[in-house]
């Protein structure tokens, strides 16, 4: 297991992404699966610190967790924001699909993408921490 901290700011961003894209291409994700990972990654990332520490006045970091195990690549966002668990927020439905861009509700979009995008998606509130829990099967398309 490997943690690597970065401040809760947007200028950390491409960093976080990088952490997501080199163990994606270590353990030897798919560029689709590396691809998804990344976009869930990028989307609760900046959740986090949007919403989580810009909006709500607060400085904070992001802790990036990486593991392997049982043929899994796990990687965990750590913070100190407000507790928030994006399974909780309401998704889109299959109407808002069908309706034109300009009409489509704000908001949903990312979360959704992130749950529907990778393997498995887990939130935790542990120790006071928020825990984003990302999970790729290796070896999967």
């Amino acid at each position: 297991m490997e943690r690597k901290t970065f401040p809760g700011t947007l200028d950390s961003l491409a960093d976080i992404r990088q952490v997501a894209k080199e163990e994606a291409q270590r353990v030897g994700l798919s560029k689709k699966a590396a691809y998804n990972l990344m976009l869930a990654i990028d989307e609760i990332a900046t959740n986090i610190i949007v919403h989580g520490y810009e909006e709500a006045g607060r400085s904070g970091s992001v802790d990036v967790v990486t593991e392997v195990a049982d043929g899994q690549l796990i990687l965990t966002l750590e913070d100190d924001a407000t507790p928030f668990d994006p399974l909780q927020r309401g998704l889109p439905g299959e109407e808002t699909f069908t309706q034109p861009l300009e009409e489509r509700p704000i908001g949903g979009m990312g979360i959704y993408l992130t749950i529907n995008g990778i393997d498995e998606f887990r939130y935790e509130f542990v120790n006071n921490r928020n825990r984003n829990i990302f999970i790729s099967r290796i070896g999967e398309k």
